[in-house]
């Protein structure tokens, strides 16, 4: 498996934990005139970005997919801590399960 899809994976089963969760490409690229065109939501951000309905309310999600073995960049792990510090749930997920713990981890479970 790909960490491509392993991410629709994710993505796809998201729902069933009422989390909707939207792709999120960083990076620059120029455009026709030569202009650098930044996209994404910031350098670090997560590579899938939405929100999980917990008691009623839309908690703000970010979840860095990785394979296993692999480890999230120092920028990737600042934002997942600024999220959880923040009260948001945020997760390196190396399966659905990971995130599936993120949630409960977020209700205290």
């Amino acid at each position: 498996m790909r960490e491509s899809d392993l991410l629709t994976a994710i993505r796809l089963e998201a729902p069933k934990y009422g989390c909707t969760l939207m792709r999120n490409n960083v990076g620059c690229l120029k455009d026709i005139t030569g202009r650098t065109v930044k996209f994404g939501l910031a350098v670090g951000s997560s590579d899938l970005i939405g929100w999980t309905i917990c008691n009623g309310a839309a908690v703000f999600t970010a979840v860095e997919v990785k394979m296993r073995g692999k480890k999230p960049t120092a920028q990737q792990q600042a934002f997942l801590d600024a999220v959880n510090k923040a009260g948001g749930i945020a997760c390196v997920a190396y399966s659905i399960n990971d995130l599936k713990d993120a949630i409960a981890g977020w209700y205290g479970d």
